[in-house]
């Protein structure tokens, strides 16, 4: 059993390197943060299935690298709120709320909430609250692709 879990690391690590060597620079962290987390995950597995850790320990410990996302997401509670509410606490698709474009376009008082800014705005205003949250939230820094692109959504929405 040994030598087959032994064959199988070295393998791995093999396959990890081969890839690594070939990924251009700019997106070896982010290889590099997915291997380590995929190492963690199978170190966990493999004590798991030998039974020297209790499988509730295992997802404990299989959400502590998520605990980092957690005060991200919410600094956007108050806005997922506010939605809810206006909703009639029926979500985005809510009976008699607010529902979102048929285009699957972002609204005018979306934009501005996920901006922060205030009705009647002056661009400089807009542009100056889009470059604060593009800091946090590029994904070069840390953030999503998915709240940039929303940002950047907003910007757009706004300046038009």
């Amino acid at each position: 059993m040994q030598l087959v879990i032994g064959l199988l690391l070295t393998l791995g690590v093999f396959l990890v390197l081969t890839h690594w060597q070939r990924l251009p620079e700019e997106k070896k962290k982010a290889f590099a943060m997915k291997a380590a987390f995929s190492a963690f995950i199978g170190v966990l597995l493999l004590l798991l299935v030998t039974g020297r850790i209790h499988v509730l320990v295992a997802a404990l410990a299989a959400l502590v690298p998520l605990v980092r996302r957690l005060p991200m997401l919410l600094r956007y509670l108050p806005f997922l709120r506010s939605r809810y509410e206006q909703n009639g606490g029926q979500g985005a698709q809510g009976e008699g709320g607010h529902r979102p474009p048929p285009n699957g376009g972002m609204t005018v008082k979306e934009a501005r909430e996920i901006l922060g800014v205030e009705p009647g705005a002056s661009p400089e205003e807009i542009i100056a609250a889009h470059r604060k949250l593009m800091q946090k939230l590029h994904p070069d820094r840390g953030g999503s692709n998915y709240l940039a692109a929303k940002v950047n959504e907003a910007k757009d929405v706004l300046l038009s």
